[in-house]
């Protein structure tokens, strides 16, 4: 039997822990090193961008042969450099930048990076280290646009509801570095990306908006979108999408020659990583899938459906069990000055669906340790918990109403706070049914 929590007894501790496991198994730490291709005849410049940038910069750092050339530059969010790398700074430089709406820190971060790739000959290696987050990190505007048009229409994005590969789609084709431009201007050295998927199914040309590798969306592909989620663009923006202006390298472009793209770390593994561990405590594991996509609150009202009839009826699962998921939901923003992102508001509906139901507890955290801007990963639901915050004078149908998850959850001490991960595999969820 593991020493972990007992999930009858302490059935919040058991849930934590099952976010614990999924976290670590997503650690650059652990898997990078079988990744790694042999230092070349040249020299070896890291680049990348995202939040686990910190941290898998400090891992190829360690890893790396000692007598062979390294260097090259990483942007990661504010507060997301491991500490023990901050404190005594590798052979990698790493700075911070903005997260979700991207900063002037993360416009000269890219220019930096792109300036990097001037000389490269054919026997350098570049190392490109991608993680989710890069989007908004690797900031370099397409011809004609501005910083404050990147920002104002990313945040327009992130309030549509848009799905992550339609915003990314967007993204990359407003971009002078993202789409395979930053992998193209590799040419003709080497290029090996790593990755740590944040995405449903996975894509490298959506992680990160895919900054090294081939595109296969168009220019009309992001008009699409954008029209669709009726966002406005500068007029700068729709003459560089309407004529072509701003297509990315494709599929047989033959700057992508000979180049490789490695997966160190995805939410699958961190969900069975969970999965083992809660076996191991008794408890049966069930993933439903690491591509779960939606509205938050929407998909929370299924979930609770779900571990609705497991407690009632032992079907389709017997209890006790735990069920777990990851994916990347969306929040469509209604109501200005609410606080919370994609988990705490997936909480919410799964709670206001569950009304107390006996033996159900519900957590779901973002892997990243961030819910959106928030200081929490997400938080944790139990069978009293609309019991009290009815005591509170908390009302969760209005509270999830104004979009505002996270000033419902606080004053009822059901926050996980872990602070930052230095990893991103995206959104965690288990449902553990006793």
């Amino acid at each position: 039997m593991s020493a972990e929590p007992d999930p009858r007894r302490q059935p919040r501790e058991f849930l934590c822990a099952l976010y614990d496991a999924a976290v670590a198994r997503a650690l650059p730490a652990h898997n990078t090193q079988a990744f790694l291709p042999p230092p070349p005849k040249g020299r070896t410049l890291v680049l990348g961008a995202g939040k686990a940038g910190g941290a898998m910069a400090a891992a190829v750092d360690a890893l790396w042969p000692k007598d062979a050339p390294l260097s090259g530059l990483v942007v990661t969010r504010y507060e997301h450099v491991p500490p023990e790398y901050k404190k005594k700074p590798g052979r990698i430089e790493v700075v911070e930048a903005a997260h979700p709406v991207p900063d002037e820190a993360g416009r000269l971060a890219a220019a930096r990076i792109v300036e990097l790739t001037q000389g490269l000959s054919a026997d350098d290696l570049v190392l490109c280290l991608i993680s989710g987050g890069a989007s908004a990190l690797l900031t370099m505007p397409a011809d004609g646009l501005s910083l404050q048009d990147k920002q104002a229409i990313n945040q327009a994005l992130l309030r549509s509801g848009a799905a992550i590969d339609e915003m990314n789609c967007v993204r990359k084709h407003l971009s002078a570095i993202k789409g395979g431009r930053l992998g193209a201007r590799c040419a003709p050295a080497k290029v090996v990306t790593l990755l740590i998927s944040d995405v449903p199914g996975d894509a490298p040309e959506v992680i990160g908006s895919g900054p090294t590798v081939p595109d296969t969306t168009t220019c009309a592909d992001a008009l699409g979108i954008l029209r669709r989620h009726a966002i406005e663009l500068p007029d700068a923006a729709r003459a560089g999408l309407e004529s072509g202006a701003f297509e990315s390298p494709k599929p047989g472009d033959a700057r992508f020659v000979g180049h490789q793209v490695h997966l160190i770390a995805t939410p699958q593994q961190s969900l069975e990583a969970a999965a083992l561990l809660a076996r191991e405590a008794g408890v049966d594991a069930h993933i439903l899938s690491d591509e779960m996509e939606g509205e938050s609150r929407e998909v929370g009202k299924v979930q609770a459906a779900l571990a609705r009839a497991v407690a009632r009826r032992s079907t389709p699962f017997a209890k006790p069990c735990v069920i777990l998921s990851g994916g990347e939901t969306t929040v469509t923003v209604k109501s200005k000055g609410g606080r919370g992102g994609r988990a705490s508001e997936f909480l919410l509906g799964c709670a206001l669906a569950l009304q107390g139901e006996p033996g159900v507890y519900v957590l779901a955290a973002d892997t990243d340790g961030i819910d959106g801007i928030e200081d929490n990963a997400g938080a944790i639901v139990t069978p009293d918990t609309l019991q009290r915050a009815a005591s509170l004078g908390l009302k969760a149908a209005e509270y999830l109403d104004r979009n505002d998850a996270y000033n419902f959850f606080k004053p009822l001490g059901d926050l996980v706070v872990p602070g930052p991960t230095f990893t991103n595999v995206n959104d965690f969820r288990a449902l553990l049914v006793i």
